[in-house]
């Protein structure tokens, strides 16, 4: 595995942080950390841009983005409802998982039955919100308003989804696996549910699919799921449930909250910007775009022009794979490959790193254009545009100085 060479870029003793540029037709916009964005501390959460408090829900700044594992206390938040109490307290009593549905036998499983009773197995994933990159849609789309730092890859331990299905035994009619948890819905009505979604039964039988009760190498923090959650790597992270209760296995497509309408929903077909889309023409997002991520040097810094500009970053894709990493310092014009790392398994992301030398001082943008084993590419705008603001997976483009 190589292993990156030390930053030529130094930063200021401040250590001027940024998100970085939008990834969009909207030009490069750096958003310094701290100046007009809310940050604030959240339990276990340290340096966070929080974009709501209830629910909660917060991004990783992208210079955060650079260790090999996103740290637990830097990795975005989604929430649709509260955070269980069981959470917070770390109390199992009285808690287990369980089966039910299309199954020969329903079960209920202990945490430790899961852990003494199937292979534990550990995989570094990915997981990325569908609407990362929704700030940049043109005209602005409802929901949560991610930059960029709604992704991150931990590595998570736990249990194959497949071999706790395979103990239950599914039946001939079994077609889709749907969860529900613990969070509460907002409202405080127990019997509400504020999320319940699913996978296929393909993707549930996917060997990366987990049911995780650790992450990097700790238990679930409270935010993330504690005791378990489901690990859905390459779809939407929305699919990836967690405080996780039961599984539900179903003969059709799960009709649970946030599963219908248009959440996490795309068109069937391209649509003009604004228009309004009927219910019945939207379809489940599923496998997850190509995408990119510059982690250093981080937007808006300066670089003497006598040498080269070290520039590096994360690649991943939800088809699995990424087969090559380009960079442009001339919008464009001209594109030179990056040293791309082999995964540690599927779904992991991968660390590209090049080196750019200037001709001229004056001021440029780096543009990083990740291309996955299928063939498709970053487009250089934000692509196809839909009612919400999903799956904008444009290049991320940095403003670099050369003095």
């Amino acid at each position: 595995m190589y292993h990156p060479p030390a930053m030529s870029v130094p930063h200021s003793p401040a250590r001027r942080r940024f998100l970085g540029a939008v990834p969009a037709g909207a030009g490069v916009l750096a958003l310094h950390r701290g100046l007009a964005q809310t940050e604030a501390e959240l339990a276990g959460k340290t340096g966070m841009r929080v974009l709501s408090e209830r629910p909660i829900n917060a991004e990783t700044w992208v210079d955060d983005l650079d260790p090999r594992h996103t740290p637990n206390d830097r990795h975005f938040v989604r929430n649709n409802g509260g955070v269980p109490e069981r959470a917070l307290s770390g109390n199992l009593d009285g808690w287990s998982l369980r089966v039910t549905g299309e199954v020969e036998q329903e079960i209920a499983l202990s945490l430790d039955d899961l852990m003494s009773g199937f292979e534990t197995v550990s995989r570094s994933l990915v997981l990325e919100c569908a609407g990362n990159g929704r700030a940049a849609f043109r005209p602005g789309a409802a929901g949560n308003q991610w930059w960029l730092g709604a992704v991150g890859c931990a590595r998570y331990t736990g249990v194959r989804l497949a071999d706790v299905l395979a103990a239950a035994g599914l039946l001939d009619t079994a077609v889709f696996v749907a969860w529900y948890g613990e969070d509460p819905h907002l409202s405080g009505d127990p019997a509400e549910v504020p999320i319940s979604r699913g996978i296929p039964l393909s993707k549930a039988n996917d060997p990366s699919t987990l049911l995780a009760w650790e992450m990097n190498g700790e238990p679930l923090p409270p935010l993330h799921g504690f005791p378990l959650r489901l690990v859905a790597p390459g779809y939407p992270a929305s699919a990836s449930g967690k405080w996780l209760t039961r599984l539900w296995v179903r003969d059709r497509v799960h009709d649970g909250p946030k599963m219908t309408g248009q959440s996490y929903r795309m068109p069937r077909y391209p649509v003009a910007p604004g228009d309004d889309v009927p219910d019945e023409q939207m379809e489940i997002i599923e496998e997850m775009p190509v995408k990119s991520v510059i982690t250093r040097p981080e937007t808006g810094g300066q670089h003497a022009i006598a040498g080269p500009l070290a520039v590096r970053g994360w690649a991943w894709s939800g088809s699995g794979a990424v087969d090559a990493v380009h960079l442009t310092a001339d919008f464009g014009a001209t594109w030179f490959g990056c040293r791309l790392e082999t995964p540690e398994n599927r779904f992991d992301w991968q660390r590209f790193e090049g080196s750019v030398r200037f001709p001229i001082p004056g001021h440029y943008e780096l543009w990083a254009r990740a291309t996955d084993r299928r063939g498709r590419q970053q487009p250089m705008v934000a692509p196809g545009w839909n009612p919400r603001g999903y799956l904008n997976n444009a290049m991320h483009r940095i403003a670099v100085t050369v003095v």
